[in-house]
């Protein structure tokens, strides 16, 4: 038998065409195009000639511009630090999970704080009664954090914290709790995010106004780069952009371009962009779109050494790009729980291919609640199996010289380039932010992600393609939120009667002082204020003298919805289904004298909004009329707007488990207040378990993730029309 090598055709792209056109969707092979929600069109087929005129191929990691991971030898000889992000109502209960966290393969600990804190309310204060350990721990002194990171040795773990608006009390917090350990300033390690442009974009955890929270930045900044060489001060967060609709090249650009505001901010504060730039971090959200977020992360690096160099950065340091990420929490789903643990698993191997230097998974039930042990566990492991089971980490960007990828994280850089040119004839970052186009942009895109899903043109998996004819329920982990919050006051209670009073009150003016003339830096008066057991209300409410508390304008987009909705390429009826509820809606209109009026409201301080921001824009394209109550009402000023309004319904948007505290007292406010013909709604993060008793409280309809919106504004206009007779 001949042993020679078998001899074939040599054939060109015109041949491919021809064979491929036979089996396209009526012989058009541009059907074979996918358009990302970003604009790029991506081909069912890459070669050599798409890489022929790209100018970074031929780069090497750990060299600018780092197109191939920042670090030369990246995980072939360390492997990304597995986080688990979390908090639990209280620090003692915390502190156990990272204890265990640890001891079973995590590497660091990424701290989730409630919202009351997120906010610079401690948990006494009127504002927060349904937000106290909820959706993180309740964080009120430096008591709080000692027990949070009791038997943790600081010196040699690093410490990531999502923490924005209380940055200030809470990063002090921290500082302070270490030296009582016996750990120095120098020696600690971690994160904090520090990243306000977003909240004012996104998350809405602000405090105040954007020109202040712009000078503790830089104030943070400062003190870091001096007393804490080894602590990143800053995590550029696109994470919560991507979560609240942006595509993978806004988050990019908007990220980038809050960075490169930062480092202008910290420049102009008086430091040398060397001297701080080496501890700077990223912070990005891995979704499902697979080859784009590996993209983005190769592009992102390649964009940031561009911008760093343009501030003459000399320090290769400054010129890298590290980051942490997170799988997706947008992405979960109530439905078909389990589903969640594949895309968790696609979404972290898209992370490590994009060669991030730390990563979180999420855990399958958090569409649900915050997570169990048991799929704390699961989550954990997906990253322990990738990195000692797969041999992934052996190969460095592995990535590197597919066709396909290589063009693509090309044209991913030029598209966010393209906005981060827009974004600077604006003046920059603050001044897209303050004029509210940047929020505008990303709710836009999530209008259109959810007309998508809702028209069956995406497909989610068990959501509106092969779903369960019956759900299960799973197991949940429960807060009691009274239990908790009784047992924050007894603790500040005990604080504020133990320490000297009058030494307090002079490091809180001290404060003042310092932000009403601009001199001293701020995190250093902060953690004398916070040594000598100052609140972090107390430290908030100090510099809110000055600064103000930060309203935010409610705007909504419109036409957005229904354009993704009504362009001609909707999946089965819903199109049918669409057109016959607008129908319904101009009738009842004709009927009434005026159409249904709905208020769209967020209580507590749950500022995630893009739910409410979505429904708000669906409802209105389908012909309600809709108000957005602004947000972190009380249930009170929520049913007085309402009723001075008047409204049909009101619909709650809940994603922070307030839910049980805080709907009931809407519902009673209405009453209170002669109005309980005004309906009311729910819509968000509640488990099935919760349903039973929140209709007994008097809901008359809850729509949980996954919900299309026509269907949900359908039940609404029923229910109106019940109680309008």
């Amino acid at each position: 038998m001949s042993q020679d090598k078998p001899h074939f055709s040599t054939h060109n792209i015109n041949d491919w065409e021809k064979a491929a056109a036979k089996s396209a969707p009526a012989g058009d092979l541009n059907k074979l195009n996918w358009v990302t929600p970003d604009g790029i069109t991506v081909k069912p087929l890459y070669t050599a000639q798409d890489t022929v005129s790209l100018p970074y191929t031929n780069t090497l990691p750990g060299f600018a511009p780092f197109l191939r991971g920042p670090q030369a030898s990246m995980y072939a000889v360390r492997p990304w630090t597995i986080r688990q992000y979390a908090g639990f109502s209280t620090a003692e209960e915390s502190n156990a999970f990272y204890r265990k966290a640890l001891a079973a393969g995590g590497q660091g600990v990424s701290v989730a704080f409630d919202l009351a804190t997120h906010r610079g309310y401690d948990s006494d204060h009127p504002r927060v009664t349904g937000d106290v350990g909820k959706a993180g721990v309740a964080i009120d002194s430096v008591e709080d954090m000692k027990i949070l990171f009791n038997e943790i040795p600081l010196a040699k773990v690093s410490v990531s914290m999502t923490m924005n608006g209380a940055v200030l009390p809470v990063l002090a917090g921290y500082v302070v709790a270490a030296e009582e350990q016996g750990v120095s300033q120098e020696l600690l390690s971690g994160t904090i995010q520090n990243d306000i442009l977003k909240e004012f974009m996104v998350r809405n955890t602000y405090i105040y106004p954007p020109e202040p929270s712009m000078k503790i930045i830089g104030d943070i900044i400062g003190y870091t780069a001096k007393h804490m060489p080894k602590f990143n001060s800053i995590s550029i967060s696109g994470y919560h952009m991507q979560e609240a609709g942006a595509n993978q090249a806004l988050e990019l650009a908007f990220t980038l371009a809050d960075g490169k505001e930062y480092v202008k901010t910290a420049i102009d504060s008086g430091l040398d962009v060397d001297a701080f730039a080496g501890r700077l971090s990223f912070f990005w959200a891995i979704g499902m779109n697979f080859y784009l977020e590996i993209a983005k992360m190769r592009a992102a690096r390649l964009l940031w050494c561009r911008i760093m160099k343009g501030f003459n950065a000399k320090n290769p340091k400054s010129l890298m790009l590290r980051t942490h990420c997170q799988t997706s929490g947008w992405s979960l789903t109530e439905q078909d729980p389990y589903n969640n643990i594949v895309r968790t698993t696609v979404e972290a191997m898209a992370a490590v291919f994009g060669g991030t230097q730390s990563l979180h998974t999420n855990s399958f039930d958090e569409a649900i609640a915050l997570p169990t042990e048991f799929s704390a566990r699961i989550a954990r492991n997906t990253q322990l199996i990738i990195q000692e089971e797969t041999h992934i980490t052996n190969v460095i960007d592995p990535w590197a010289g597919s066709y396909m990828m290589e063009s693509l994280t090309q044209e991913m850089a030029d598209k966010a380039w393209a906005i981060i040119e827009e974004v600077e004839a604006m003046g920059g970052m603050t001044k897209a932010v303050d004029s509210g186009w940047a929020k505008l942009k990303i709710e836009a895109a999530a209008a259109e992600k959810q007309a998508r899903i809702d028209s069956g043109k995406d497909v989610i998996v068990g959501v509106n393609k092969y779903k369960l004819a019956k759900e299960d329920p799973i197991e949940i982990l429960a807060i009691d939120n009274v239990r908790v919050r009784d047992g924050q006051i007894e603790r500040l209670k005990q604080i504020k009667a133990t320490r000297d009073t009058a030494k307090v009150q002079a490091a809180l003016a001290a404060l003042t002082a310092s932000a009403e003339s601009g001199e001293g830096n701020l995190l250093d008066l902060s953690i004398k204020a916070i040594r000598l057991r100052a609140t972090v209300g107390e430290v908030s409410d100090a510099l809110e003298r000055v600064f103000g508390r930060h309203r935010a304008d409610t705007q909504k987009v419109t036409g957005v919805y229904a354009a993704a909705y009504d362009d001609g390429e909707n999946v089965g009826d819903t199109m049918e289904y669409w057109n016959a509820l607008k129908a319904d809606i101009a009738a009842f209109a004709e009927d009434h004298g005026r159409r249904p009026r709905v208020m769209i409201s967020k209580l507590g301080q749950d500022g995630h909004d893009r739910g409410a921001k979505v429904v708000a824009t669906a409802f209105a394209d389908l012909g309600y009329d809709v108000d957005m109550g602004p947000l972190f009402q009380t249930p009170e000023e929520c049913a007085r707007q309402a009723i001075e309004n008047d409204v049909h319904a009101v619909g709650v948007s809940t994603l922070a488990a307030g839910h049980k505290t805080l709907v009931p007292a809407i519902i009673a406010e209405l009453k209170k207040q002669g109005a309980d013909d005004i309906i009311v709604f729910v819509g968000g993060v509640i488990p099935r378990q919760d349903y039973d008793f929140l209709y007994e409280a008097g809901v008359k309809g809850i729509y949980g993730p996954g919900t299309p919106i026509p269907v949900s504004a359908k039940d609404v206009l029923e229910q109106i029309k019940k109680a309008v007779g």
